[in-house]
């Protein structure tokens, strides 16, 4: 099998990409999702169904029914963790099984092996796993999927389809400004900077 990347500024895009995976046919087990929770934006969305716009300006602004009910079964396997250098995200699927979700990792500050370890180990090149764990810290959300080799094309198709981050200019942008590859040790970015991030990438 081969492993397909995406990078998502928005994550209610990256869940209509995780559904529209789903709809082709590959199992949840083999889809990941990590989000950026600065802001605990999941936490209100989940404990205020009925306020739609709960956590709009550090997530999406989405509908809350895009949580509640998007993604299927691989939703009601999302937890809530903290990540040295990222601060707090949500994820589930494969990558928290094989890394990301190493909690007592994380702490002792693996968590470039465990996202950018993971990644890497499913067929990530390096250069990528670093640009997705950073997209991640400045407020993004990571979809990956394991699949097998003849739905390559038409799995990243789908990413690319929902919006998904173009990683050369993205990768362009950080590297003017300094940047040059992912660092747990690097302070967590804070509501309002994750806002500002979205802000100057939305088109």
């Amino acid at each position: 099998m081969a492993t397909v990347s995406g990078l998502f500024d928005n994550y209610d895009d990256a869940l209509t990409a995780v559904n529209k995976l789903e709809g082709l046919g590959i199992d949840r087990a083999n889809i990941s999702i990590v989000a950026n929770n600065s802001g605990d934006w999941y936490g209100q969305r989940v404990d205020r169904p009925d306020d739609s716009n709960a956590g709009e300006g550090a997530a999406s602004g989405a509908g809350i029914g895009a949580v509640i009910g998007g993604a299927g079964g691989l939703l009601a396997g999302l937890g809530v963790m903290a990540i040295p250098g990222i601060g707090p995200v949500v994820a589930a699927g494969w990558l928290v099984a094989t890394g990301v979700g190493a909690v007592a990792g994380a702490a002792a500050g693996g968590a470039v092996g465990g996202m950018v370890g993971a990644m890497t180990s499913e067929g990530v090149p390096e250069r990528d796993a670093h640009l997705y764990a950073e997209g991640v810290r400045r407020g993004g959300t990571v979809v990956s999927a394991k699949v097998d080799e003849d739905r390559v094309a038409e799995a990243q198709d789908i990413l690319n389809d929902e919006a998904a981050v173009d990683l050369a200019t993205r990768e362009r942008v950080y590297r003017e400004e300094g940047w040059s590859r992912f660092d747990p040790d690097a302070p967590v970015y804070t509501t309002e900077e994750v806002i500002r991030e979205r802000e100057r990438h939305r088109l």
